[in-house]
């Protein structure tokens, strides 16, 4: 005898899982039916555990933000037409644009084929699929809803797409202008000032301090360039290290969150993830701790993660969402107000979905204000930039012209 997990349709509205022991597939379907059941979905557990986990994880490129999309696009929309799992990979691994999409395709149906179910299968490559992903899609499996639950999933990708093309926009003009920066000083350390610097000595007259530093600093790069390429790249560690390192890494997030605008752009940047994430799971019949759970993987700063973590165990322990969200004291009073007033109503879904449309207004403010008001700071510091090497450029030559 083996044992099967079936999901099924209970009156034709109401969806249940359970297993059940028979000698093949359609002895199950018959037991299932004697049931008053209709079966949606049976598979063989025993399959998953010796089939599917005896086949080996081929290591695969991850899939970028858009390939996840399109993966999951594509599923969703084979899946509505009624496409089996098997088949709908199948098409994907044969007619997709993307080369790691077929890879994907292919070890997917590789191992679904073995026995495994969709959401089992997907979470074996967690390399590709975040926790996120695969807990919507076991929760869509589970339901018997999982064309809905991929739309839901789709639209938390484009949103999380959304949200980082605003904000790498947002950070693109002062990362342009320090490039430009970089390369304009070394452009005139090293080309310009030489030059002059032959003049310079020439007159024989003391050089300024700041023409001086110059000069040298330029003598140093061309002599010493291997040093200079090495420490960018020593720097580029460091700054890596600092924020993969736990004690600095909560010292960096700790001050980042009192910083002006940069602090309340890491917030609802956060927030406006968390709560898409605890709307979506919560929609998709997701239990609310584990919608929690699923919430706080989003989440990028130490600080509010841990106290999202506190809020998580308070609601465990039998507090309402609200209370404990509001006993961490980092969510905005707007959005505390929304999530009790769902609450209260028993409409809470519907809520936290408004909630999610105005942290997503209050992030585009933010990251506008940001945009505006980086603007005239890096004005301010190329002007600074050039106003330095005129005067380490024209102080010598006023000293020229000047009568002894």
């Amino acid at each position: 005898m083996t044992i099967y997990t079936y999901i099924a349709l209970k009156d034709n509205n109401e969806t249940v899982k359970g297993k059940i022991e028979a000698e093949n597939i359609r002895n199950a379907r018959a037991q299932i039916k004697k049931l008053n059941l209709l079966p949606i979905k049976v598979y063989e557990e025993i399959n998953l555990d010796n089939k599917q986990n005896a086949l080996p994880i081929i290591k695969l490129r991850p899939l970028t933000l858009k390939e996840k999309i399109d993966f999951a696009s594509t599923y969703q929309t084979l899946s509505g037409a009624g496409v089996p799992v098997v088949e709908s990979l199948l098409f994907m691994e044969q007619e997709a644009g993307s080369a790691r999409i077929r890879n994907l395709a292919r070890e997917l149906r590789r191992h679904i084929l073995a026995g495994g179910t969709f959401a089992d299968t997907i979470k074996r490559y967690n390399d590709i699929f975040d926790p996120v992903f695969v807990g919507l899609t076991k929760a869509g499996e589970d339901s018997g809803e999982m064309e809905t639950t991929m739309q839901r999933i789709i639209e938390l990708l484009r949103k999380q797409e959304a949200t980082r093309s605003k904000v790498q926009g947002a950070l693109m003009y002062p990362g342009f202008v320090i490039i430009i920066a970089i390369v304009v000083i070394i452009v005139m350390l090293t080309f310009v000032f030489p030059k002059f610097a032959e003049v310079f000595v020439e007159q024989g007259k003391e050089l300024p301090l700041v023409t001086s530093l110059c000069i040298k600093a330029g003598d140093f790069i061309v002599e010493y360039w291997y040093a200079v390429i090495l420490l960018f790249i020593a720097l580029g560690f460091g700054i890596y290290f600092m924020f993969k390192y736990p004690v600095t890494r909560n010292i960096i997030d700790k001050y980042a969150l009192k910083l002006p605008l940069i602090g309340n752009l890491i917030k609802y940047g956060d927030f406006a993830n968390y709560l898409a994430v605890l709307q979506v799971a919560y929609d998709a019949g997701v239990p609310i701790v584990n919608s929690l759970t699923l919430a706080g993987i989003t989440l990028t700063n130490v600080l509010i993660q841990a106290a999202m973590n506190t809020a998580k165990f308070k609601v465990q322990q039998g507090l309402h969402l609200s209370a404990a969200l509001r006993s961490t004291g980092v969510l905005p009073k707007m959005l505390l107000f929304m999530i009790q007033t769902g609450e209260q109503s028993g409409k809470l879904g519907t809520m936290l979905a408004q909630a999610v449309v105005f942290i997503d207004k209050e992030l585009e403010k933010f990251i506008e204000t940001l945009t505006k008001f980086i603007e005239p700071i890096m004005l301010i510091v190329l002007g600074g930039i050039v106003l330095f090497f005129a005067l380490a450029l024209y102080l010598p030559l006023f000293d020229m012209i000047t009568p002894a």
